[in-house]
């Protein structure tokens, strides 16, 4: 017969391991799918709520990497911007490699837009903004349910497919960046916000599709292009008879005053200019909640 004391010691301990696996059975596990996409944004605020697999535009890109914040797109802009014009005034030696051509440009400051910028990001790329813009919230790259893969490379709409079938791809030319990752804002020049995209096609040429980033606003607006060079390792998407302002295969900020005035005809962006398709704007600033 157990003494007072032992009877007391054994049903602390009988209390305390039905506590235990009360506790193990009230937990289950989640879904295989949630697992994978909390996985893929788990240091981002999008963790914290289910994501829906939605395209509300049907523009290819999925509803989870839109920007809806106003202060998330005003980061991005500012960070897409401030990275472009970096590499237009650095030394050329210093320009990161990957840079050869107006595509690349833009994959690099848009990628590099969308990561955490930390000491070691700022060493690393050595870029040097007059001010911290601030960081975007809603997610950062490349931690997201599409990991590295941030470009449309596929006709049609957004489907949970799209997650796993290579709809997506760290490479886009600049003819797949306007076709499936921008839209369409017009083609009045006036319209276009700091961080929007001038496209052009350049008909008859071997490489015709050419873009630039828009800067800034109004009478002090700039773009940042590069001219393009037959000696890339991108040439098939490099620009010949581009508008270079100096020598092929430069990073170039010019007002855009000047090139509303451009001696080539076929780079002014006007309207009336048929080989300016508009300006473009990135999926994922498109639209609000």
């Amino acid at each position: 017969m157990l003494t007072p004391l032992a009877a007391l010691v054994v049903l602390s301990i009988l209390l305390c391991l039905a506590r235990f696996t009360g506790h193990r059975i009230r937990h289950p596990g989640p879904s295989l799918r949630h697992a994978a996409i909390r996985t893929g944004l788990r240091e981002s605020a999008a963790a914290q709520s289910p994501l829906l697999l939605t395209d509300r535009f049907g523009d290819g890109t999925p509803d989870f990497l839109r920007l809806t914040d106003p202060a998330d797109q005003a980061a991005f802009r500012r960070w897409f911007t401030q990275i472009a014009e970096y590499q237009a005034v650095r030394p050329r030696a210093e320009v990161p490699e990957e840079i050869t051509d107006c595509a690349s440009l833009l994959r690099y400051s848009y990628r590099e837009a969308l990561k955490r910028h930390d000491e070691s990001w700022l060493l690393n790329t050595g870029i040097v903004v007059p001010a911290l813009p601030g960081e975007i919230r809603a997610w950062s790259y490349p931690r997201t349910p599409l990991g590295a893969a941030l470009f449309r490379v596929r006709v049609g709409a957004f489907s949970a497919e799209d997650l796993t079938n290579g709809a997506f791809a760290q490479f886009a030319d600049a003819k797949t960046l306007v076709e499936r990752n921008a839209y369409l804002v017009g083609r009045d020049v006036r319209a276009a916000l700091p961080g929007d995209l001038l496209f052009y096609r350049q008909f008859g040429q071997s490489s015709p599709w050419h873009s630039m980033i828009v800067t800034g606003a109004g009478s002090q607006a700039e773009v940042v292009y590069d001219t393009g060079t037959d000696n890339s390792p991108h040439g098939r998407n490099s620009v010949r008879g581009g508008p270079d302002h100096g020598q092929p295969g430069e990073l170039r900020r010019v007002l855009l005053a000047d090139l509303l005035d451009h001696p080539q005809p076929q780079w002014r962006p006007l309207p009336g200019n048929p080989n300016f398709l508009g300006v473009y704007r990135w999926n994922i600033l498109r639209g609000t909640p």
